[in-house]
C-alpha cells in the first residue's frame, strides 16, 4: 500500500522549471551518466501532477465553447480555473529554486522558452490567419496570443528569480506587486504584464517551497477533507455564475476593465490567491505519488500544453463546437474525454521527437562557448596524461 508520507523526495538541486529537458528516469536507481557520475532522479509525483494539470487545462480550454449554454458547466469551468494554473505554476517555481545566472542555465531558458514562445507566437496568429480564415491577424511577438502568455510568463519569472531569493519577504512582495497591478490598467497588454503580475505570487510561493511541504498536503486527512472543500468549491461557483464576472479568474484584467470598483481589485487578489491555494492543496494531495501510467507523461506537459490549442482552435474555426448534440450533458462529457485523451498523445515520446526542433531547438550554434566549460575540459583532457606520466 502507497504511503503519502513517505513518498520520495524531489531532486534537491532542481535545474529550473520542469520542463522536457528534465530527466526521464523515474524512481529507478540512479542511472549513470557518460562519465560514471550518477544521474539525477525524477519524482513520479511531480510528473504526476503536471500531467493531472495539463489535462484540466485541455479539458477546460475544450469547454470554453460550450460554457455559455450550461450554467453547471460554466460553475465547473470557473473552479477548475481557480486552481489548474495555480497548481502548475507552483509547480514551475518550486523546479526553479536553483536558477541563476549561469551561462547553461541561461542557454536553456533562451532554447527551452524563449525560441518556443518566438515560434508559437508566429504559428498561432498564421493558424488563424488561414485556418479560421482572418486575413487581418497580425503577427506580434508583443502580444502573446491564446497559450503563449505563460512562456512569456516563464521566462520574466525565472529571470527574476535570484531577486526572490534574495529579499526578506518574497511572498509578500510579489502579493503586493500582484495587487498594484490589478488597479493599473495602463499595464495594457504587451507581453500579457498582467497575467505575468497577477500569477507571480504562485511562482514565487513555489520557489519558497520545500519538499516537506507537499507531503503535508499528501497526508490521509487532507485528502479526505478534500472532498467536501471540493464539492463546496462548485456549488459556489456555480451559485456565482450570474454573479460574478469569470474575467477575474483569468488574471489578465485590471479590476477597472472588468467594470469593477478600483478597490475589488486587490480584494479579488487576495480572496483568489486564498482560493486558488486551498483548491490546489486538495488538487495535490490527491495526485499519485507512485509511478502510474501516465507518469512518464508528466515530462512532455509543455508540448501537450502548447500543441492542444490548435486542436482547439482548429474545432472552434470548423464549427464543431456548433453542433447542438456537444451542448447536451452527453456532448459535453464527451468533448471533455477526447480533449483529455488528445493531449495525453500529445504529451508521448512520439510527439515529442516530432516537435523537439521548436520546443528544444540545439542551439550551440548560437551561443559562445563557456570559458569555464573550456577549462573544465581541458582539464579532463590533460587528466589522463598526467597519470601516464606517473605511471611511467
Amino acid at each position: 500500500m502507497f504511503h503519502p508520507d513517505r513518498a520520495p523526495l524531489p531532486p534537491q538541486s532542481a535545474d529550473g522549471v520542469p520542463s522536457p529537458r528534465s530527466p526521464q528516469k523515474q524512481h529507478t536507481a540512479q542511472q549513470p551518466r557518460a562519465g560514471g557520475t550518477p544521474g539525477k532522479q525524477r519524482d513520479a509525483f511531480f510528473d504526476n501532477a503536471k500531467y493531472l494539470a495539463i489535462v484540466l487545462v485541455a479539458v477546460g480550454h475544450s469547454w470554453e465553447p460550450l460554457k455559455d449554454d450550461s450554467r453547471i458547466l460554466e460553475g465547473l469551468y470557473q473552479a477548475v480555473y481557480a486552481f489548474h494554473m495555480p497548481a502548475f505554476i507552483i509547480i514551475s517555481g518550486f523546479f526553479s529554486r536553483s536558477f541563476d545566472m549561469r551561462p547553461d542555465r541561461l542557454k536553456r531558458l533562451i532554447t527551452g522558452v524563449a525560441v518556443p514562445y518566438i515560434l508559437f507566437e508566429t504559428a498561432y496568429p498564421l493558424f488563424k490567419r488561414y485556418a479560421g480564415h482572418d486575413p487581418s491577424q497580425e503577427i506580434s511577438l508583443l502580444d502573446p496570443w491564446y497559450l503563449t502568455w505563460f512562456l512569456v510568463a516563464l521566462f520574466v519569472w525565472r529571470l527574476t528569480t535570484p531577486i526572490w531569493k534574495l529579499v526578506r519577504w518574497p511572498l509578500p512582495l510579489a502579493l503586493a506587486i500582484a495587487m498594484l497591478a490589478s488597479v493599473t490598467p495602463e499595464i495594457g497588454d504587451d507581453l500579457d504584464l498582467q497575467r505575468v503580475l497577477q500569477f507571480l505570487p504562485f511562482f514565487v510561493l513555489g520557489l519558497t517551497m520545500k519538499a516537506e511541504h507537499f507531503r503535508l498536503v499528501r497526508r490521509r486527512s487532507v485528502r479526505i477533507l478534500s472532498v467536501p472543500v471540493f464539492a463546496a468549491a462548485v456549488a459556489v461557483s456555480w451559485w456565482s455564475v450570474p454573479r460574478m464576472n469569470t474575467g477575474w479568474f483569468y488574471h489578465r484584467d485590471a479590476a477597472q476593465e472588468l467594470g469593477a470598483p478600483w478597490w475589488t481589485g486587490p480584494v479579488m487578489v487576495l480572496a483568489l490567491f486564498g482560493c486558488s491555494l486551498l483548491l490546489t492543496a486538495c488538487f495535490f494531495s490527491w495526485v499519485p505519488g507512485r509511478r502510474m501510467w501516465f507518469t512518464a507523461l508528466g515530462a512532455g506537459t509543455l508540448y501537450g500544453y502548447l500543441l492542444h490549442g490548435f486542436l482547439i482552435k482548429g474545432g472552434d474555426y470548423a464549427g464543431w463546437f456548433d453542433h447542438p448534440a456537444l451542448h447536451r450533458p452527453l456532448g459535453e462529457i464527451a468533448v471533455s474525454v477526447l480533449a483529455a485523451a488528445a493531449v495525453t498523445v500529445l504529451c508521448t515520446a512520439p510527439v515529442r521527437r516530432l516537435f523537439r526542433f521548436a520546443m528544444e531547438p540545439d542551439m550551440d550554434w548560437a551561443f559562445k562557448r563557456d570559458a569555464a566549460e573550456v577549462a573544465r575540459g581541458r582539464e579532463r583532457q590533460a587528466a589522463p596524461t598526467a597519470r601516464e606520466k606517473v605511471d611511467a
